[in-house]
């Protein structure tokens, strides 16, 4: 079994910019043990291709 952990990172509103660099969540991440799986831009505003932010999923080998 595998869990999963979703991270949400924002885009800053006035330029447009990731508020975090996922380069460094990811590396974060796998240094917890936690495998990096996509990045997903689930939110979108009016206009195509605009989203608000987008989610890191990662998954790791469940303790039991």
């Amino acid at each position: 079994m595998y869990e999963y952990k979703f991270v949400k990172i924002e885009f800053k509103k006035i330029t447009g910019r990731p508020t975090e660099d996922y380069r460094e969540v990811i590396n974060n991440h796998a240094k917890e043990g936690w495998r990096f799986i996509q990045i997903l831009t689930p939110d979108f505003t009016s206009a195509p291709g605009l989203g608000t932010y987008f989610e890191l999923i990662f998954e790791r080998p469940q303790n039991t």
